[in-house]
């Protein structure tokens, strides 16, 4: 999972073309992008698209419900799940409380549509509110469906009333690297991916091919677009090149050869046990991009 593409689940032409798209994930969205006279019809049209889908190989397919304190997301799952979605995307998450609740929900919904428990994963998006960017550390444990955490500034931005998130130079201000930092930082703590927020100036095509590769130089593994057009870059960022490929793998190899040594000399360099998880985590990055 490299790519995770939004699309409004009220457009079934825009759907069409998500799904044509080279994205590992597409997130047929229910929240932010339809309005809230246009919910009802959202389901409508998402649920009918993706039952006609069906198993037709492309992009898992996950669902962003509306926050749980909202009152619409138990309909959103019910309108959904018979679709079977990989995964739902869980917005405005305040800790991993939240997960759990989902998580008690969606067993519910998989029973009624006949679905296997914990089909279904969920990647929440845990800094979209104050306290959400304050509890980013307690996901750890809070549920098997957890398959990476993921972080979004606008919200944000609104919730403390930031006038911009950025800065003249195009970089995130303070409260959002602590943001982006935070996300980082509980994702390695509840063993799971870290995903990058979106790039919402899509035609900033130089900025945002240097903000994927900045993310995954810190150790993000995926990030979510908002167009298209950004599949490509972020599937180009987030593959390990082939040079970096033959170093993880010799590294893993002198670390075999060696038994259980601590430090090892590889090619007049000295690596010890973190590079060797390190290089274990990216072959593991490279076979799952193919």
């Amino acid at each position: 999972m490299r790519s995770l593409l939004f699309v409004p689940g009220d457009s079934e032409r825009k759907l069409e073309k998500a799904f044509s798209s080279a994205a590992d994930v597409v997130i047929v969205d229910l929240e932010d992008s339809v309005a809230l006279d246009g919910k009802a019809r959202a389901r409508q049209i998402a649920g009918e698209f993706l039952l006609a889908r069906g198993t037709v190989p492309g992009p898992k397919v996950y669902v962003r419900i509306n926050e749980l304190a909202s009152g619409m997301s138990e309909a959103d799952l019910g309108a959904m799940l018979p679709a079977a979605p990989a995964g739902v995307m869980l917005p405005k998450a305040g800790g991993g409380a939240d997960v759990e609740r989902l998580s008690a929900m969606l067993r519910v919904q998989e029973a009624i549509a006949g679905r296997p428990d914990c089909a279904t994963a969920i990647i929440p998006i845990i800094t979209e509110t104050g306290v959400g960017v304050f509890s980013a550390g307690t996901y750890a444990g809070s549920s098997t469906r957890l398959a990476g955490l993921t972080w979004g500034a606008e919200d944000l931005s609104a919730a403390i009333g930031a006038r911009s998130t950025r800065d003249d130079s195009g970089l995130f201000t303070d409260v959002f690297r602590l943001a982006r930092a935070l996300t980082l930082l509980g994702a390695s703590a509840a063993d799971t991916a870290a995903i990058d927020t979106v790039y919402p100036n899509f035609r900033d095509a130089a900025g945002f091919a240097a903000e994927c590769r900045d993310a995954e130089r810190d150790g993000f593994v995926a990030k979510m677009a908002i167009h298209p057009d950004q599949v490509p870059v972020i599937n180009a960022a987030f593959t390990p090149s082939a040079e970096a490929v033959q170093e993880a793998r010799s590294v893993v190899d002198a670390f075999t050869a060696a038994g259980n040594a601590g430090v090892i000399n590889l090619d007049g360099r000295m690596f010890d046990r973190p590079h060797l998880r390190r290089a274990q985590r990216l072959l593991a990055r490279a076979g799952k991009a193919g």
